[in-house]
């Protein structure tokens, strides 16, 4: 996704709000990327979080009511 968009690590890593150290970690594999991120990713590329896991090819994020 960051690359479809145009985007730099260092660019996700301020949506992220963490180092782009950190973000290239993820990225390689090194580091596990908290839940929490790959909520707020979904939400950024607004795609769905199994998308983004590569579970589905369908992008849009499922709306059940609540907040989004």
């Amino acid at each position: 996704m960051r690359i479809e968009n145009h985007m730099t690590q260092k660019d996700v890593a301020e949506q992220l709000a963490c180092s782009q150290n950190c973000y290239s970690k993820y990225e390689r594999g090194e580091r596990e990327m908290p839940l929490r991120y790959w909520v707020q990713l979904a939400r950024y590329y607004r795609v769905s979080l199994d998308y983004l896991a590569g579970r589905t090819d369908r992008k849009e994020p499922h709306h059940f009511g609540g907040r989004r």
